[in-house]
């Protein structure tokens, strides 16, 4: 059986063909991905666009286009072939896709792991696959008993007829795969699901409890070296001058090389390498960050959004117009810090290129672009890079660069050997793709009676799109996430966004721009409803009327939280968000004692549509309230003179064990389509917790992270 998170390659493919007797695999492909592959033969540019084997020993493979990187993506996407397969969860293997146009996800424009819609986008083809491959083998059985189809049901991996006889799906698989694939099937209903909906172990779990789960870091190749990559501590630095004399000299080193990304030392064994590293003499070139900092990034945002509003991302009514005639008008300016994801597993990436190519072995949310910057760091097209994906120790967004990969592909080449690059925490927390810093003007107007009929929002941010997905044709939507479908009922509305680089490079992180947006949008809320004189909760519920979904899981936090009845010395925030086609609303508890904050419960009612594993949605909720409390709580990146100051878990802090608040997950049952679970937790928190704290203190923050200000209960 392959592991989850082992590639299964081409040669897999074939070998597993040749090596069951002779038979064929019946394979099956996601409706719009091109024609049904046949077996024996391979498209152009050699990628198989298989989704679904199943050989004539028995053994079914559902090969998963999404990277496995904590979200359970190994497990759900299974259920939804499964299920319409008639096979239980366990008789599935699990194997990486490798890269090929097959796998794009049209929703992401690649083949790409984010944008928490591996399970939406999955939801029909998936199931449409699995029945396909139902029908086929239902047809085979059918034509070798000589009855009609109607007669033969899927059952456990076999078919069975009205008179008892029963076939296995591996006896079928050579006939079946004969068969054309139906055109046109009808997919369970809800009320037949056997496996969906249901909580379900997940299947990689064994292999990361035992230790047989492969991440990247435990890559082993035969005749393996190891790297490490020494880089300006100026962010955009370059080496100007080199010498290496001491570290060449040094038990066990094989190599010293100068490449784009920085100075790279091969030897024997990692800690070598590392020490090896460390002996370098380099003279840099700080570049045009030596000057900058916290303040001039501020400085910077701060003069653009004064240029003017920039481009318009919506507007409704006529906001400006508006706000000039309100009874009451509130206006606040929110800013938001650089983030680093700080994933568990620190960047890595072991090349083994050889004379006709090269082999990837990786942690990443972007084959493509993997295949596509090793191509380019070792001289090779596209289609001579084997992309192998492994399990990933988080990914957060970080992942969806791939600027440590070239440096480990190049000291392939010069050592003419396979060669493991690992980043340490220090050069992963110093040298990342960091989420942008934000400046964000607000403004709303109330009219006499307390309704807010007037909502302006200017955002000044660095693009992260302008970078990765040039060019930038209009607003930026990762900018503008959540800020642009404001859920509530406001008749005269103004969203606009100023773009303003600032010298480093900005990356995707864990729910992107809806984390700072949802913090302004719910903060603000609550600073508007008590300028009407209104409770926040009540205040957000009157501007939802058209809103069923949304109404409900605020009702839900609230009912479950005992809104408004905290006991003694606690006080309750409240926000809510729509964001990846879920809806979910946050209450958070808190207390302080002697300006010491402590949270002690976050109760989060959510409606992701259609669940596909509970268990794992769950997960997925509170890991982002997780990610979102240590983000709330201290997450800030500091620059000097253009060095990153966070070093380590020692400064950038982390929620804490012994800090874990109690969390109540409440799932809202729903017939509506599965909307993305991984991110969208995480951008309630700060806002929850901050209302709390307004209302414990009477003080506004609108700046984050929280432990950055001085706390005292009214």
């Amino acid at each position: 059986m392959k592991a989850p998170g082992s590639d299964f390659s081409r040669r897999d493919f074939l070998n597993a063909a040749a090596g069951v007797g002779g038979g064929l695999i019946l394979t099956v492909t996601l409706p719009g991905f091109g024609d049904p592959f046949k077996p024996g033969k391979v498209q152009a540019g050699g990628q198989l666009n298989a989704w679904l084997q199943i050989a004539a020993d028995n053994s079914i493979t559902v090969i998963v286009d999404r990277s496995e990187m904590g979200q359970g993506v190994y497990t759900a996407l299974p259920m939804l072939l499964a299920e319409e397969l008639e096979v239980t969860l366990d008789a599935i293997n699990i194997a990486a896709a490798p890269v090929g146009d097959v796998y794009i996800s049209p929703g992401n424009g690649g083949q790409i792991t984010g944008t928490s819609n591996s399970v939406p986008e999955s939801w029909d083809k998936l199931r449409i696959a699995g029945a396909r491959a139902r029908l086929m083998l239902i047809s085979a059985a059918a034509r070798r008993w000589q009855v009609d189809p109607r007669e033969c049901q899927a059952k456990n991996g076999r078919i069975v007829n009205a008179r008892g006889k029963s076939l296995t799906y591996g006896e079928l698989a050579e006939a079946a795969a004969k068969l054309p694939v139906p055109k046109d099937v009808t997919l369970k209903p809800r009320a037949d699901f056997q496996l969906i909906g249901k909580p379900q172990s997940r299947l990689d779990t064994p292999g990361k409890v035992d230790g047989s789960a492969e991440f990247g870091i435990d890559v082993q190749l035969p005749g393996m070296l190891y790297a490490a990559l020494a880089q300006s501590s100026v962010l955009g630095g370059k080496a100007r001058a080199v010498d290496s004399a001491a570290a060449e000299a040094m038990p066990g080193v094989r190599k010293v090389l100068s490449t784009d990304s920085g100075v790279v030392v091969v030897a024997e064994h990692f800690w070598q390498a590392l020490q090896a590293r460390n002996a370098l003499k380099i003279t840099w070139d700080p570049g045009a960050n030596a000057r900058l900092d916290n303040a001039a990034i501020r400085a910077m945002l701060e003069k653009t959004a004064a240029a003017g509003r920039g481009l318009v991302a919506r507007t409704d009514g006529d906001a400006t117009a508006s706000l000039k005639s309100a009874k009451h008008v509130l206006n606040a300016v929110y800013e938001l810090p650089l983030l680093v994801q700080a994933t568990m597993e620190p960047m890595n990436c072991t090349a083994d290129v050889k004379a006709d190519g090269c082999d990837l072995y990786v942690g990443t949310q972007v084959q493509q672009a993997s295949q596509v910057a090793a191509a380019g760091a070792a001289g090779f097209s596209p289609t001579q890079v084997r992309v192998h994906t492994t399990l990933l120790g988080g990914g957060f967004g970080r992942r969806l660069d791939v600027d440590f990969i070239p440096a480990a592909v190049q000291a392939s080449k010069a050592v003419a050997a396979p060669v493991k690059l690992i980043w340490t925490r220090e050069d992963d927390m110093t040298h990342c793709c960091y989420r942008p810093p934000a400046r964000e003007e607000v403004s709303g107007g109330l009219d006499a009676d307390g309704n807010l009929i007037a909502w302006k929002l200017h955002i000044t941010s660095p693009s992260i799109t302008a970078r990765m997905f040039p060019p930038v044709k209009g607003v930026d939507d990762s900018v503008i996430e959540a800020a642009v479908n404001n859920l509530y009922g406001v008749p005269n509305l103004l969203v606009s966004y100023s773009r303003q680089e600032i010298g480093i490079d900005v990356g995707y992180m864990r729910s992107v721009s809806h984390a700072p947006n949802c913090f302004v949008i719910e903060s603000f809320m609550d600073e508007l409803a008590a300028a009407a004189g209104k409770n926040p909760y009540d205040f957000r519920l009157g501007l939802l009327k058209p809103k069923p979904r949304q109404t409900r899981v605020l009702q839900l936090a609230a009912q479950r939280a005992g809104w408004g009845q905290a006991p003694k010395g606690r006080y309750q925030g409240i926000a809510l968000m729509e964001a990846y086609s879920t809806h979910l609303s946050q209450v958070a508890e808190i207390s302080l004692d002697g300006g010491e904050l402590k949270v002690h419960k976050i109760v989060c009612a959510v409606d992701c549509g259609q669940k596909v594993n509970p268990r794992i949605v769950e997960s997925q909720i509170v890991s982002g309230i997780v990610f979102g409390l240590t983000a709330a709580l201290w997450g800030e990146v500091t620059i000097v003179g253009g060095q990153v100051q966070q070093t380590n878990f020692n400064n950038y802090r982390v929620l804490r064990g012994n800090e874990m608040p109690e969390i109540e997950v409440h799932l809202v049952d729903s017939d509506e389509a599965p909307g993305g679970i991984g991110e969208p937790a995480v951008a309630l928190v700060a806002p929850a917790i901050c209302n709390a704290i307004f209302a414990a203190t009477g003080k506004r923050l609108r700046e984050l992270p929280i432990s950055a200000h001085k706390l005292q209960q009214l």
